[in-house]
């Protein structure tokens, strides 16, 4: 989750005021890096995930399920065990993220490129999970769920609190469930305070037979008169068919998978930075297993714009909802007052010299682009490529939301700490992140996918990137599609059953080799984009294809192509998405009226039937997953 200093954290009013400091230091960290990187070759692929977990304790005799607020001891019980030696043969990696009730795990040591690793990653998101219930208590489950149903509904989470505190100011969602360390409530009261406002994140409510409509949502407090910001509700902010959340625990607190991998150079990484782009709204759709919130069944499956929102800190000029204040450095230095989206959410622009790419700009970075234009003059100074150029300068037009007092003043020349304030804390469906030191080179981190609930499912979509970043270097594939495009894909990739209902926008002609040769561009359904058609040779043939011509043990190819069948299936519709059979656990369920509410016995059964699921009773989703290996 970002960069974790230590420290005392500035509130708002001070962050202000040093803003441009930290700014200007970061760009100096970044022209460091780069000079002292940027002729860095040679380097081999290493790639890792993430995984994020929710522990949720499950009682069996009360038929109650509440997530459990012990990331802090849970966390520190594993440090333990590291320290004794205990962990020290099962590469795996615990790691603190934003909910008290959330873990994040990674593998310890890095995998390679050989194909023998990529039949290792299933088992090491099983030693992770199993070693993580290996210091819980009793009831305790680590479940990788995108969102928790019952996240601001009720007790819903132990040791109870009632939703007041003054860091979030949720009518829904109290202050203990974000974690301890500084940066976090610090982060969660800056975005409140730079936006003058609480997030307001409405997600569309799903209409059932017997929903009330128009819907008014009657779990509202729309009367509390605690804080200011408690009027947005009934001013603005909440929207009638729709599920209204007001805090950054709602965004922040859901889980997904995330991957990174090592380029050989610079160039390597934007180049696969590029071609991965248009990948990510379609690994969104075809991952999606977030149906659900604060209770209530919603009309999109995913996670991503909720997020987006929950840390939405645009000001109202910002959001071109009010006049610019041109006294305020950034927006006097930005190219435009007005952002057009939230610092989390898909990336603007393409980073690649490539030759097909730099004679099309204005069809590929068709989407207006504000920059910081003092950032973009000192960095092309500096001599960074115009691309990187462009891609710095616009993650610079937001400010830093946390600084800690103690590291204000820093050695440009070794620290990258202001440069990683800002560029951790743009969210986008990639990243590009230069080498943090000398043992690790450029990498490109893929952001969109939702967690899945079984880790043969996290590895199989997993492992399918992995092979699929094979591809796109060994075939050398060019996926430009105009950005704006890829935007749309973001919204389609939003809707209920996309994989099913939704086309989305692909390049067909992936084999281009020169600026005029036709993209062939065109709309086609995940099923044809995934498994080919007659117009698009579609990923799963040509992952197939690149690993008819390696020599690879015929065991490894046999377990690479189970979760190739798992993407296959997933996105001809004959296996469910995590998403479609979460809804129909819930309108099969005896205790559901019709009414799109998830009642607590609904929402304990559905995390009780997922742990058995997830120990291996897959004979419990049968339209999910295929018949146990």
């Amino acid at each position: 989750m970002g960069l974790l200093s230590v420290g005392t954290p500035l509130p708002w009013t001070e962050v202000a005021k040093h803003v441009e400091h930290v700014r200007e230091h970061g760009v100096e960290q970044l022209i460091a890096t780069y000079n002292k990187y940027k002729d860095r070759k040679g380097d081999c692929l290493k790639w890792g995930d993430e995984v994020e977990y929710m522990v949720v304790k499950l009682d069996q005799t009360r038929n109650e399920a509440k997530l459990t607020l012990r990331q802090d001891e849970i966390l520190d019980a594993l440090i333990e065990a590291k320290k004794r030696g205990e962990l020290k043969k099962l590469n795996v990696s615990f790691h603190q993220e934003y909910g008290r009730y959330m873990l994040e795990a990674t593998p310890d040591a890095p995998y390679t490129g050989e194909f023998s690793d990529l039949v290792k990653v299933e088992k090491n998101m099983e030693v992770r999970r199993e070693t993580a219930r290996k210091y819980m208590q009793d009831q305790e489950y680590p479940l990788t769920i995108t969102v928790y149903p019952l996240m601001g509904v009720g007790k819903f989470a132990e040791p109870y609190e009632p939703p007041s505190g003054n860091t979030a100011r949720s009518f829904f969602l109290p202050d203990n469930i974000i974690n301890t360390h500084a940066r976090f409530p610090t982060l969660t009261a800056n975005i409140r305070s730079r936006r003058g406002s609480k997030v307001a994140i409405n997600v569309p409510l799903y209409k059932d037979k017997d929903t009330p409509w128009p819907f008014h949502d009657p779990t509202i407090p729309w009367d509390r008169d605690v804080y200011p910001e408690d009027a947005n509700a009934r001013e603005y902010a909440a929207k009638d068919n729709h599920i209204y959340m007001d805090a950054m625990g709602f965004g922040m607190g859901c889980c997904c998978v995330q991957l990174t991998f090592q380029a050989t150079d610079i160039q390597e990484a934007t180049y696969l930075y590029d071609q991965l782009n248009p990948l990510a709204p379609i690994m969104l759709a075809l991952s999606a297993a977030a149906p659900i919130y604060r209770g209530y069944l919603s009309d999109q499956d995913v996670r991503w714009n909720v997020i987006s929102a929950a840390v939405d800190d645009r000001t109202p000029a910002e959001r071109g909802l009010a006049e610019p204040d041109y006294k305020n450095p950034t927006t006097n230095d930005n190219s435009s007052p007005v952002i057009p989206k939230s610092r989390y959410h898909s990336t603007d622009s393409y980073l690649d010299n490539n030759e097909i790419l730099l004679k099309n700009q204005e069809f590929y970075n068709d989407l207006p682009l504000v920059i910081n234009k003092k950032v973009e003059k000192r960095i092309a100074e500096a001599g960074l490529p115009p691309m990187l150029v462009k891609h710095f300068s616009h993650l610079y037009i937001r400010d830093p939301l946390v600084i800690f007092e103690e590291l204000l003043d820093q050695d440009d020349s070794v620290s990258t700490d202001h440069f990683e304030n800002i560029q951790s804390t743009n969210w986008q469906t990639l990243r590009f992140k230069p080498p943090p030191n000398d043992d690790i080179g450029w990498r490109v981190e893929f952001r969109s996918m939702d967690a899945q609930i079984t880790d043969f499912e996290n590895a199989a979509f997993s492992v399918f990137i992995v092979l699929v970043t094979r591809v796109i270097l060994s075939y050398q594939l060019t996926n430009y599609l105009p950005m704006s495009l890829i935007d749309a894909n973001m919204e389609f990739a939003h809707k209920r059953d996309a994989v099913r209902t939704e086309k989305f926008w692909i390049r067909t002609n992936v084999m281009t080799q020169t600026p005029e040769s036709d993209p062939g561009i065109k709309q086609l359904t995940l099923n044809e984009i995934i498994n080919g058609s007659p117009e698009f040779i579609g990923f799963v043939p040509l992952v197939r294809q690149y690993l008819a011509t390696m020599n690879a043990d015929m065991g490894i190819l046999c377990e690479l192509d189970d979760y190739l069948t798992l993407v296959s299936k997933r996105a001809s519709g004959e296996l469910q998405s995590a998403a479609s059979w979460i809804r129909e656990f819930v309108d099969k369920h005896p205790d559901y009226k019709h009414d799109s509410v998830i009642s607590e016995k609904i929402n304990y059964d559905l995390l009780d039937t997922i742990e058995k699921i997830t120990q291996g009773e897959w004979s419990l989703a049968p339209n999910m997953l295929p018949k146990k290996k």
